[in-house]
Formats: structure tokens, C-alpha cells, sequence
């Protein structure tokens, strides 16, 4: 009698778990919408970038369940430095950005904060949320670029966006500090037939680099450079060129990945 009285409750058991397992999930897709924007404290632009693991990396936590959760996975501004996200569940969150500008996050290197200009939001509908940053560099076109026998030549401009010494001053105190941080390591021109030209969006044959090392580049800030593309861009095709450049500084620290400053796409019909 026994021995039937466990059967039948190991059955019963049994049954229960089965109907556990297509009970349907209560929660709602994820639907919350994250639209945010990177702009140039001093001059209100957007910081252009790359779309792709070289380009401005957006970074969320959500903080709704306690401090020790883990980041949501990575994802990426688009060019124009706009960054969206569809698919977040409500909550709160902590949003942080990364690329070529001083870090929001500084710490020394005991990991003792030195300033979180990072963003708290809470996330529900869409929600618009916008970075300020100090840009390590400002890349931009000195003229309208020249096209001869299939090759672009053009003349592009590259200052510093934050001084010297302000970059010290932030950068210094979070330990490791050297001044080759601040060194010109490339100027970059980037030509493909896509409008969303960059170092993911290139075509080989075409781009150009022109490289620099230690301080060499120094004494060329604010004055006219001339570069130009590679091979023979076939006559009768428009592409599109991009100039990019970047320090000798990796973001977020220790990351290895030095990010550039980019200008805006111009479009080049090919005679």
C-alpha cells in the first residue's frame, strides 16, 4: 500500500513539473527605445565617428536590480554620432559612452573615482539622452578635393580640440602618464563607394595613410595636409572619402583600441 501511495505521488509529481514547462513567459518583450546623441562641449557639433568596434562604444547597466549586475552587450554610435537602441526592457540604467575624448569614467589606479560623467536614466518609452565630451582632435576639409587620372588628392586640417594641458590635467591623475599620449600616430583617408565611409566601410585599393612618429607631427597642427588616394579609382564612379585622425591614446584605458577623430563624408564623382 505504501509502495502504490509513492507511485502514485511521484506520478503526480511528475505531471505537475510537465505542465510547469509550458507555462508561457509572463514578461513582456523587451520595447523600450534609448536614442542618445555625442556632441562637442564647446562647439554644440556631433562627435562624427565609426560604426563598428573602432567608433564610439555605448555601454548600458541596468541598475534596476542592485550594483552588482553586469553591462547589457556593447553597441555602437552610427556615423553622425547618434546612437538608438529598440529592444530595452523598463528600468533604470547607467549609460556610458567611449571614444576619442577625455573618458567620462576616470579613476586613479586603485579604481578611487575621480569624476563619473556618466548618465543615471531611467528608460521607458523613448528616452533621449546627450553627452557632452572634449574631443581629442578636429579633422576637417581645407578645400574641395581634386580628382586626376583616378586618383583623389585632399587637403584636410587637423587641431586639437582640448589643450594640452587640460588633457594633462584630466588624464595624468588616473596613473601611467606619459606625453607621447598626446602624439599624432596617423592621418587617415578613407575612400568606398558606401556613404557611411570609414575604417569598417573602406575599400582597400583606394584608401590612403599617412603615418607619424613620436611628436613629429606637432609643429602641423592647424596647417593644411595633403593626401592622397591609392591606386586608380575606375573614371565614370562616385565614391565617397572621409578623413580621419587619432593620438597615441586608447579609450576606454587600457582597452588598446586608439579611436578617430573623423571628418564629414564628402561625395567625389570620378571623370
Amino acid at each position: 500500500m505504501k509502495q502504490l501511495t509513492f507511485f502514485i505521488l511521484l506520478i503526480s509529481s511528475f505531471f505537475l513539473a510537465s505542465c510547469s514547462l509550458f507555462e508561457l513567459d509572463n514578461y513582456d518583450a523587451p520595447a523600450e527605445t534609448l536614442w542618445g546623441e555625442v556632441v562637442d562641449v564647446a562647439t554644440g557639433e556631433r562627435v562624427l565617428t565609426d560604426q563598428g568596434s573602432e567608433g564610439i562604444r555605448v555601454r548600458l547597466i541596468e541598475t534596476s536590480w542592485g550594483d552588482n549586475v553586469v553591462p547589457n552587450p556593447d553597441f555602437f554610435c552610427m556615423p553622425d554620432g547618434t546612437f538608438q537602441h529598440t529592444k530595452l526592457f523598463k528600468g533604470r540604467y547607467n549609460v556610458q559612452v567611449d571614444g576619442p575624448f577625455i573618458p567620462l569614467l576616470r579613476e586613479d589606479e586603485r579604481g578611487v573615482p575621480l569624476a563619473d560623467e556618466t548618465k543615471d536614466i531611467d528608460i521607458e518609452g523613448v528616452t533621449k539622452v546627450r553627452f557632452e565630451v572634449q574631443p581629442f582632435l578636429k579633422v576637417e576639409w581645407v578645400e574641395e578635393p581634386r580628382v586626376s587620372n583616378g586618383k583623389i588628392q585632399a587637403k584636410v586640417r587637423v587641431t586639437r580640440a582640448v589643450s594640452e594641458s587640460e588633457f594633462r590635467e584630466k588624464i595624468e591623475p588616473m596613473g601611467g602618464y606619459s606625453s607621447s599620449f598626446q602624439n599624432m600616430t596617423d592621418i587617415q583617408l578613407f575612400v568606398s563607394y558606401s556613404a557611411t565611409v570609414g575604417y569598417r566601410a573602406r575599400d582597400e585599393r583606394w584608401s590612403s595613410a599617412i603615418e607619424y612618429s613620436g611628436s613629429s607631427f606637432n609643429s602641423l597642427f592647424g596647417e593644411a595636409i595633403t593626401i592622397e588616394s591609392n591606386g586608380t579609382i575606375p573614371s565614370g564612379r562616385i565614391v565617397f572619402i572621409r578623413a580621419a585622425a587619432r593620438i597615441n591614446y586608447d579609450t576606454p584605458r587600457g582597452s588598446g583600441t586608439r579611436r578617430w577623430n573623423y571628418s564629414e563624408p564628402i561625395e567625389v564623382m570620378v571623370p
